[in-house]
């Protein structure tokens, strides 16, 4: 809707809820895509779970590395547990309201939980670096102080800044339309529905994202840049392979998070398509959680005899 046809601010009336239309274009493929989210949100809970828990148990795997990524598979639980859910109850009962609190309290986690799983991946990257670079100081500059220290940093620092952006976001009037074409409340297409010029809170979210999504992103790639450099000086070609096995599985997960996101929340607002949103939506929300734990458990071999021990 555009700004010149929405009715003037007098007639604005404050709308109690919204309408998640998720897959409503798809009638015919309902029950499908209910079977697929449910298989694959079961696959999630399993599989993240099972590295958590193999993390927490197994004393072979009390390493920093282990340590954050045990944090990393409860963070995807987390993440796909405030989506998953709501979009399954819509495609198996055609109940697609959502009130605006709940709507408000689903945005807010999202983000929260989306800047947390960036800044983590930062820190996994951080400490595969130390590990390759200055092995020999790893142990005196990755101790459990510092983990915890940058965990726990990791889980809050985003919190007050996305608080303020979801309230600044439903502190917007809105009316006409309540219908959001998504299947979760992503700023953008509720933005669309907001009655008023919309252009400092984009201008806030570019910000945000590009803090929280684009230098941790060139963190990551500094890091890994210079981690390549010192493989490549690695005397013997086991060690060169062990040491590019290590790092790939993580960056196939920083490529396929980051690289949907910033397309996603950074690609000028002209080129935006609700279709294209959803598709990239599924990407971090659900794929990326599905196949974290397959890429860390195939591709770790400590991980796949930890798992042997458990079962």
């Amino acid at each position: 809707m555009n700004l010149q046809d929405k009715p003037p601010e007098a007639n604005l009336t404050g709308l109690m809820e919204f309408v998640l239309l998720g897959f409503a274009d798809m009638p015919h493929l309902r029950w499908f895509l209910f079977g697929l989210f449910l298989t694959i949100y079961i696959i999630i809970l399993m599989s993240n779970g099972t590295i958590f828990l193999i993390t927490k148990l197994d004393s072979t795997l009390q390493s920093p590395m282990y340590f954050f990524l045990e944090n990393f598979s409860f963070l995807e639980i987390c993440y796909v547990s405030v989506t998953l859910p709501k979009m399954l109850m819509n495609l198996g009962t055609h109940r697609r309201r959502i009130s605006l609190v709940a709507c408000a309290t689903q945005m807010c986690f999202i983000l929260m939980l989306g800047t947390t799983e960036c800044l983590l991946l930062t820190v996994m990257a951080y400490d595969r670096y130390v590990a390759i670079c200055h092995p020999l100081h790893y142990s005196l500059i990755m101790n459990p102080t510092v983990c915890v220290q940058l965990v726990i940093g990791s889980w809050i620092v985003g919190i007050p800044f996305q608080i303020v952006q979801t309230y600044q976001i439903f502190s917007l009037p809105f009316c006409g339309s309540n219908q959001i074409n998504h299947f979760f409340c992503d700023f953008p297409p509720v933005l669309n529905l907001a009655c008023v010029d919309t252009s400092v809170n984009e201008v806030l979210i570019y910000l945000v994202a590009v803090f929280f999504g684009v230098v941790p992103f060139l963190l990551i790639v500094g890091s890994y840049s210079k981690i390549i450099s010192t493989i490549l000086k690695l005397p013997s070609a086991t060690s060169q392979t062990k040491a590019f096995s290590t790092c790939s599985s993580h960056l196939m997960v920083v490529g396929l998070f980051f690289g949907s996101g910033i397309i996603t929340y950074l690609r000028p607002k002209s080129s935006h398509s609700e279709g294209t949103g959803k598709v990239l939506s599924l990407f971090y929300t659900i794929l990326t959680p599905m196949i974290n734990p397959m890429i860390y458990s195939l591709r770790n071999q400590d991980v796949i005899m930890a798992l042997r021990k458990l079962l």
